[in-house]
């Protein structure tokens, strides 16, 4: 696999909903990501809700990965967000980042085509409604968020717990029956391992803070 930006990531996740990202932030980010010639960014919202999600497509995120969709209604408003009408509600201006401030005169007719639409599933309703999320036009994957879902099942902080992991394989099983791509967070290369080795299509394997303090941890007993 060719090198992108300094590894060989395929993807990274710019995260509004549990980081201290702002708009402005995010649209710096999204120019470094580009600059460096790096893995595709998705951007996830700090809430699924229409005026971020139009902010965010303005600055150039392409990629949007939004959090707790509960069900295929949910969805198709996630839909109808990202899409200019009369396909949808997104508000047009004529001079964004996204359309290089009016340079791109088709971005009007091309913009769909590099959407790619992401909603996390969080709770066991979530999962029993992935074949009717999957069957939403315009949804082009599902992503498993195990944290949320393990709290949802009263198992705070237990991911490993079994009625959890059966409750991520039957998501899984459901995301290949309906023929959509399905991701996790599994950080770790024994967790990204065994989710890639169930058939989950994408992982999150680590996060910049967290790979930051288990190598400062490293490093200080080495010295210590």
């Amino acid at each position: 696999m060719k090198s992108r930006g300094g590894s060989a990531a395929d993807w990274l996740l710019l995260d509004m909903e549990h980081a201290p990202n702002d708009l402005s932030m995010m649209a710096d980010q999204l120019r470094a990501s580009k600059a460096v010639g790096g893995p595709e960014p998705v951007v996830r919202p700090p809430v699924s809700e229409p005026v971020m999600t139009k902010r965010l497509l303005d600055v150039g995120a392409r990629s949007l990965m939004f959090p707790m969709i509960q069900s295929a209604e949910m969805a198709a408003d996630v839909v109808r967000w990202t899409r200019y009408p009369p396909h949808g509600i997104r508000g047009h201006s004529g001079t964004i980042r996204a359309n290089r401030y009016g340079r791109s005169t088709d971005y009007l007719m091309s913009y769909e085509a590099d959407l790619c639409i992401i909603v996390q599933v969080e709770t066991p309703e979530a999962i029993a409604a992935i074949p009717e999320i999957a069957a939403v036009e315009g949804i082009d994957a599902i992503f498993i968020g195990p944290g949320d879902l393990a709290s949802s099942m009263g198992k705070v902080g237990n991911v490993g717990d079994a009625e959890v992991q059966e409750a991520i394989r039957r998501a899984t099983a459901a995301c290949q029956t309906a023929g959509i791509a399905v991701g996790i967070l599994g950080y770790g290369a024994e967790a990204a391992r065994s989710y890639f080795d169930a058939g989950i299509n994408f992982v999150a394997i680590a996060g910049d803070a967290w790979l930051l303090a288990r190598a400062m941890d490293d490093m200080i007993k080495q010295v210590g």
